[in-house]
């Protein structure tokens, strides 16, 4: 349970300025971005950054003259367009980008940006244990359309003046080199080629030791801090390759990348990103007392599906992330200990969503409004999120249920969606009319 709250709390922090800003600037997208490349150095003294992005995108519309991009509290020290400087401003989290000259629909251009900053929040430093990682608000630590809908690859070149320094980042490792000058330093590249969400760009970094796991195609790596022995490290991790295979088998869609990875940071990093999870050594030794204290690590690595690969279009429609996460954590406690343990996590949801409820707070998991989120939003989104897609498995069975997860998960695999998308594939897959269902449970309606 106490992982559990602290999620959201934390979470909810950062979705807050996320949900601001795409709150404020909720035009039609005029320009699409394909590509970032940033070079990063986190700066662990005064818990800054400086850094460059280079950025790819098209129009969208004919005669596009600006981008506007989410940045932050960042300070931005120049943008360029090959040699040639562009004009900008700030304002207020937003950088307000006239382009050369007008670009034609579908005419792609590339700018490079230049900044540096102390990031308010969606980075964690701590530098006495010099460690350092990111949570959610990639807009805090790199200029970028901070949107869930917004799909590009992203190529991370992280700087650290330390050569005893551990980290991971989005997709594969390419590159890791020692440069043995005044000051020394040491450099990570990573390149992630499926297009995936800008909040779900991140590193971690620190002090670690690792530990490599190979299970069919995919290594399982583990990055944990010293107090961790190996034998430890690979007993938290033991259900690491079974949920793998429970998770491709019930969304009849392979794992994308040939690496996960899973570390244990401190604070209370509790974060999917591409890729890998930032969870915490709480968590760790949570596990080693209790096998069956694996909620966190199950909830985060079933967003490698439902909420990385198959993802909400905006914000109101949240519940698709963290509701259909949430329940398949309990479908794979129920495979892995029982339909007890099943029954104990759906009562948990439950309960918590009559909370809610008795407090007259009870509204539809489609939100109109996300820029505030109360506690009792929250729990709408994770748990009743969680409980209605329990009564959906109810109400259709089990091979209409699992065969409608197959669907919805296969058909929009790298895009976005909408709430009528579930609705639909689970129609499709049961030959129901769900309707009544969603207006109930879902919009709530009539109640």
């Amino acid at each position: 349970m106490f992982y559990r709250s602290v999620k959201l709390t934390l979470l909810f922090l950062a979705l807050a300025g996320a949900l601001f800003a795409q709150k404020l600037n909720v035009q039609k997208p005029s320009f699409d971005v394909l590509s970032y490349n940033a070079a990063l150095q986190p700066k662990f003294d005064d818990r800054s950054i400086a850094g460059n992005v280079s950025i790819e995108f098209v129009s969208l519309a004919d005669g596009l003259e600006e981008i506007k991009l989410s940045a932050g509290a960042l300070e931005i020290t120049s943008v360029k367009e090959n040699l040639t400087d562009l004009t900008f401003q700030k304002k207020d989290s937003f950088l307000i980008i006239k382009l050369s000259r007008p670009l034609k629909l579908n005419e792609r251009r590339e700018i490079k940006i230049a900044y540096h900053g102390v990031p308010k929040y969606g980075m964690e430093f701590f530098p006495e244990q010099r460690q350092v990682y990111t949570i959610f608000s990639t807009s805090q630590w790199m200029p970028c359309v901070d949107s869930p809908d917004d799909r590009a690859t992203f190529r991370l070149e992280l700087i650290f003046p330390d050569d005893a320094l551990s980290a991971v980042g989005n997709g594969r490792l390419v590159s890791q080199s020692i440069e043995y000058i005044s000051p020394q330093s040491s450099r990570y590249v990573w390149e992630e080629k499926n297009p995936i969400p800008t909040y779900l760009f991140g590193f971690a970094a620190g002090k670690f030791k690792t530990v490599i796991e190979a299970h069919k195609k995919t290594n399982f790596q583990y990055l944990v801090p010293p107090g961790f022995s190996e034998m430890e490290t690979r007993q938290i991790f033991r259900d690491s390759a079974d949920m793998l295979d429970f998770f491709e088998s019930k969304a009849g869609v392979k794992y994308p990348e040939k690496t996960y990875t899973q570390v244990l940071a401190l604070g209370n990093a509790q974060q999917e990103m591409g890729s890998f999870s930032a969870l915490n050594e709480k968590y760790g030794r949570g596990v080693l007392k209790d096998e069956k204290a694996i909620w966190l690590g199950v909830h985060e690595f079933a967003h490698q599906w439902w909420g990385n690969m198959v993802t909400n279009r905006d914000w109101t429609h949240f519940w698709l992330n963290e509701g259909i996460a949430n329940f398949m954590t309990a479908a794979y406690l129920e495979h892995r200990f029982g339909r007890a343990e099943y029954l104990s996590e759906i009562k948990r949801y439950r309960e918590s969503y009559q909370r809610v409820r008795d407090a007259g707070n009870d509204k539809s998991l489609v939100f109109p409004d996300w820029n505030k989120p109360t506690r009792d939003d929250r729990r709408l989104v994770y748990d009743k999120g969680a409980y209605v897609t329990h009564l959906l498995r109810e109400e259709l069975g089990e091979e209409s249920f699992w065969k409608g997860i197959k669907k919805y998960t296969r058909k929009y695999r790298g895009r976005s969606v909408e709430t009528k998308d579930l609705k639909s594939s689970m129609e499709a897959a049961s030959g129901k009319d769900l309707s009544d269902f969603f207006d109930k449970w879902v919009y709530n309606k009539g109640k």
